[in-house]
């Protein structure tokens, strides 16, 4: 099982997000806003996902900043939508 860290998108969506992870065999982490200790917090996930929309600068400087010292790919998409996250699934996990 591959794990997935959500960053950004809507906070309603939360639990969807999850869901649609779920659908992919993957466990997921969601951030829709950025809480204490937040580095920390990310963890080292298989992949990480960053609607660029609905985030702040801060959160996607620390998500770079992770991804470059653990080789973590990372996604960014513009919408914060249900089906951009389940076109990044399809293709990301199996």
């Amino acid at each position: 099982m591959s794990v997935v860290v959500v960053v950004g998108g809507n906070d309603r969506m939360a639990t969807r997000y999850k869901d649609i992870c779920e659908e992919y065999n993957c466990k997921a982490k969601v951030f829709t806003q950025m809480p204490s200790d937040f580095e920390n917090k990310l963890g080292t996930p298989d992949l990480m996902v960053v609607f660029t929309n609905t985030c702040s600068h801060k959160m996607v400087s620390r998500v770079n900043q992770k991804s470059r010292k653990h080789d973590i790919p990372v996604v960014r998409i513009h919408s914060a939508s249900a089906s951009a996250l389940k076109n990044v699934l399809a293709g990301y996990c199996v």
